[in-house]
């Protein structure tokens, strides 16, 4: 007698579609698999880009707030803003990325710094912020974007309000920016210095450095304050007046404004002190923020010195005095060394090269150069 098999079907349950594995995972026709794979890549870019953009957002609407005077409340370069808008774009990118799917990491970190950069770019976009602030500022909102980052990252991960972290983050620059700037800001003055062995006598690099004419963008556009956009020097031509020695100072965007001394001794050294007119700087010509004289940042003196260490040898020494006045010198005094050290190497070697390759003349109708009575 033979045993039959049959198989039983329900009207209710019918057979699945797709055939079954044997560890009971229910396979996916290739129609399926690609109709999900191409909604996927349908939505992959907006998905993806979504977090950043709203990071972004966030810190140009907060930037659009602050665009109060340097005196008053909501101003762009106080510390309220600049170290806790970025730390904000971060948060809120990982907030959204997070409420979209469980984020690495590396996107905690990675995620904001793009956020911030694109913050940056869109101020600039928008007229309301120049390159050479937008240049400046982008490592520091990189780093306080990333720790923004991966603080709301951690949030996300163990606790149940993400939503309220959030919104402190970005209220908190808003209920702080109401108070202004202190008065006067705080301000560090420090002094570099740099010096150079120059093939030439006293009185060559002495001619030199009162007939900068003619400068060219091959002789120091290298420096990096001019490759960020500082207009590039044209000329620097030296006259005595009653006054002393006035030094004219051109460059480019019709920048212009006068290097003066009464402390000097010729073929020795001389002090050079800055001073401006109400149109030295024309608009839109250097941002507001870094303006020589300004508020934030001044050249307060320059000195050259000049030591004969053979019959044709010289060492030339530049020593530059700066202030920078902000709410976070810690990091402004970075940039300003960097830059103005970076400055004394090129125009150092810009007087090397005139004065080893120029023309020495022993002096011009319009500068009779003297021992001032207050040089020593």
């Amino acid at each position: 007698m033979s045993e039959e098999k049959t198989e039983e079907k329900t009207e209710g349950n019918p057979a699945p579609s797709n055939p079954v594995n044997r560890d009971n995972t229910v396979q996916k026709n290739s129609a399926e698999e690609a109709l999900l794979s191409k909604r996927s890549k349908k939505t992959l870019p907006f998905s993806n880009w979504l977090p950043l953009i709203a990071g972004a957002l966030i810190g140009i609407i907060l930037r659009l707030v602050f665009s109060g005077k340097p005196q008053d409340a909501y101003a762009a370069m106080a510390g309220t803003f600049v170290l806790l808008v970025p730390t904000a774009v971060g948060a809120t990118t990982v907030f959204v990325a997070e409420h979209q799917k469980r984020r690495s990491w590396g996107f905690y970190i990675g995620g904001p710094i793009i956020a911030n950069a694109l913050f940056v770019l869109g101020t600039l976009a928008i007229f309301i912020e120049g390159m050479i602030c937008a240049i400046i500022i982008i490592p520091l909102f990189a780093v306080l974007g990333a720790l923004g980052g991966l603080l709301m990252g951690l949030i996300c991960r163990t606790t149940n309000w993400p939503k309220q972290a959030v919104g402190s983050f970005v209220l908190l620059p808003l209920l702080l920016g109401v108070i202004p700037p202190s008065e006067p800001d705080l301000q560090r003055i420090a002094v570099l210095e740099r010096t150079i062995q120059v093939q030439a006598t006293p009185e060559q690099i002495w001619y030199q450095l009162h007939h900068a004419d003619n400068i060219r963008q091959d002789e120091v556009g290298q420096a990096w304050m001019y490759r960020i956009g500082v207009p590039l020097p044209v000329a620097g031509i030296t006259q005595e007046t009653k006054e002393g020695l006035v030094r004219d100072i051109r460059m480019n965007k019709s920048i212009h404004f006068d290097q003066v001394s009464s402390d000097w001794v010729e073929n020795k050294y001389v002090v050079w002190r800055y001073h401006f007119y109400p149109d030295s700087f024309p608009p839109n010509a250097l941002d507001d923020h870094v303006t020589i004289g300004g508020r934030y940042f001044d050249i307060l003196d320059t000195t050259y010195s000049l030591k004969p260490q053979s019959a044709h040898t010289t060492e030339l020494k530049i020593q530059m005095r700066y202030r920078v006045s902000t709410e976070f010198n810690w990091y402004a005094d970075i940039v300003a060394r960097m830059l103005i050290t970076n400055f004394e190497e090129v125009i150092l070697g810009y007087y090397q090269k005139r004065s080893v390759n120029g023309n020495h003349q022993s002096g011009t109708p319009d500068m009779k150069v003297e021992v001032n009575q207050h040089g020593g």
